[in-house]
């Protein structure tokens, strides 16, 4: 072998390997802060002498070190973002009940597990909701005096039609997502199809949240008529924030890596996502999108990290997707009854207590094998 086909041939081993590190350790970096959900407690704060929120050890190693920056700057944030990422998860699991990957998570730093690692449906999912999460509690803590850099949105004033007008305490929607977009995808680099994806699905997210602000006001008159109306911009709940997003999980789009060229006119979309059909459109800022199949999440699979579907609840009765036959991926189910005690007879007491009966019945549960 000549010494010059020696070089290239090691000059090529080194780009495969450097790649196949970045993109480890963008996998590795993804979602980190999802861990302060287990640390980020009352417990956990200390105050400075300028009166700043400050975190522990156990908390500051799951966070780079422009999310502690931001979380210096704006006192009162963190117990946001934790409650944001709780509503976020909790949200996951109602979405995916009756799923064969229904949102399963563990306890410690990674708590969705392996599935993040991977670019499928479920990955999508998993990032826009916690992006949205984050966004739509510090917009909410933000109204609520919550965090000492922000406050309600102001800047609706004056007339806004014939017979109202804005006012109120508009939730701070932009701030939330300004916010948001630094902090989350701070732990985002590199510039593979992964890293594309990531911010892509963390912005659609926010987005959402954005677009499903809604118009609120009351009325004011004499004897209760309403004479003037004044009005202010309310989030959504967060419940409908979910249903958009499984809505864009179902039609999610599957993308490739696109590169525009090397000229300086297209540096900034230099690498963008494109359709893996060319006959589809490409994805919009509020699509999800993806770029490798879901694994199969009907047994288990320690290396996908899949806890399959043994043991869950279905319903033998139902053919769609929490039915026995689909969810246990055509195994079998077993039945088994169970003796379920409940409050009922409920009867208020003036004043001022109620008072129930215990009443305990036989339920028939069906569980895949």
């Amino acid at each position: 072998m000549s010494p010059v086909a020696l070089m290239l041939g090691l000059k090529t081993l080194w780009v495969l390997a450097f790649s196949s590190l970045s993109n480890t350790l963008a996998v590795n970096n993804s979602g980190r802060w999802w861990g302060i959900i287990n640390v980020a407690s009352s417990t956990n704060l200390l105050m400075d002498s300028k009166n700043v929120q400050l975190v522990l050890d156990p908390s500051l190693q799951l966070l780079s070190r422009k999310q502690r920056k931001l979380i210096r700057q704006n006192p009162g944030i963190l117990h946001s973002i934790s409650s944001g990422l709780q509503s976020a998860i909790k949200e996951c699991k109602w979405q995916f009940r009756n799923r064969r990957w229904n949102c399963p998570t563990v306890p410690g730093p990674n708590i969705f597990g392996k599935i993040v690692n991977r670019g499928c449906r479920e990955t999508a999912f998993i990032f826009a909701i916690t992006s949205a999460g984050v966004t739509h509690s510090v917009a909410r803590s933000c109204s609520e005096g919550s965090i000492e850099s922000c406050t309600c949105d102001y800047r609706r004033r004056g007339p806004g039609g014939p017979d109202w007008h804005w006012g109120g305490c508009s939730d701070n929607v932009d701030f939330g997502r300004v916010f948001g977009r630094e902090f989350v995808d701070s732990n985002e680099k590199g510039r593979d199809l992964r890293f594309l994806m990531n911010l892509h699905n963390n912005e659609a997210g926010r987005l959402t949240v954005f677009t499903e602000m809604r118009q609120e006001c009351k009325c004011h008159g004499m004897s209760g008529s309403c004479t003037v109306k004044t009005c202010w911009m309310r989030l959504p709940t967060f419940r409908t924030v979910g249903d958009f997003l499984k809505d864009r999980f179902d039609g999610a789009s599957r993308v490739i890596y696109g590169n525009k060229g090397s000229n300086r006119a297209s540096r900034v979309e230099l690498h963008h996502l494109e359709p893996e059909n060319p006959a589809h459109k490409p994805p919009s800022p509020h699509d999800l999108v993806y770029f490798e199949k879901s694994p199969n999440f009907c047994t288990y699979n320690g290396k996908t990290g899949t806890v399959g579907t043994a043991g869950r609840s279905c319903n033998s009765s139902s053919p769609a997707l929490d039915g026995c036959e689909l969810l246990c991926c055509g195994r079998g189910y077993r039945t088994r009854m169970q003796r379920v005690t409940e409050r009922c007879n409920c009867t208020f007491h003036w004043c001022c207590h109620v008072s129930c009966l215990n009443c305990t019945n036989m339920q028939v549960l069906h569980e895949c094998l």
